[in-house]
């Protein structure tokens, strides 16, 4: 596994630190007026989802690890378990529902999810970037308000609230993106 310097670690790359594998939710580069500068890094255990606040000066080197990841598509949730399908072997696994965290309300049935193993274990899954939703509940269109800043809310066919221009009307389908929650473009 490829050893890197604290200062290089990036959100969403995957540490073995302290005898876990961890993903890097966040990282905040500081640097003090005293002292040298280090990465505060919000860290994530992938296995028990427990979080770790850890400071990595730029000398600490830390293992990345590189995980495997295959398509693999989403069949049913049953008993606080998400379960999914690899489409060539057709092989079956089931991941916790709290592993998508506040983007769980995006995944649709059959949707293909990208998984990611380490050795044969599989430990996040990563929703597409882009994904279509219907909007069903919103305010009205209104002929003439062409403001380009101007943000209307609306209420998604899976329940989550997002903003949308004010020419989206409801019944519509428009495409968000699941990293931000955030509308992107008419579908």
């Amino acid at each position: 596994m490829p050893r890197i310097n604290g200062n290089e670690i990036k959100p969403g790359n995957v540490l073995e630190h302290d005898g876990g594998l961890w993903s890097a939710v966040k990282v905040d580069h500081v640097k003090p007026g005293k002292g040298g500068a280090f990465a505060q890094v919000e860290l994530r255990n992938l296995r028990n989802g427990s979080k770790l606040n850890e400071r990595f000066r730029s000398a600490d080197k830390v293992e990345r690890v590189r995980l495997e990841q295959k398509d693999q598509q989403f069949l049913y949730e049953s008993d606080g378990q998400l379960h999914f399908m690899d489409q060539q072997t057709f092989d079956q696994v089931a991941l916790p529902s709290d592993i998508l965290g506040d983007r769980r309300p995006f995944l649709q049935d059959g949707m293909v999810v990208q998984v990611e193993y380490y050795e044969d274990e599989p430990l996040n899954a990563t929703l597409p970037q882009k994904v279509t939703c219907e909007i069903v509940e919103t305010e009205p269109v209104v002929k003439g308000q062409t403001a380009a800043n101007s943000f209307k809310p609306a209420v998604l066919d899976n329940g989550v609230r997002i903003t949308i221009p004010p020419f989206v009307g409801q019944g519509e389908k428009v495409v968000v993106n699941t990293e931000t929650m955030e509308y992107s473009e008419r579908a």
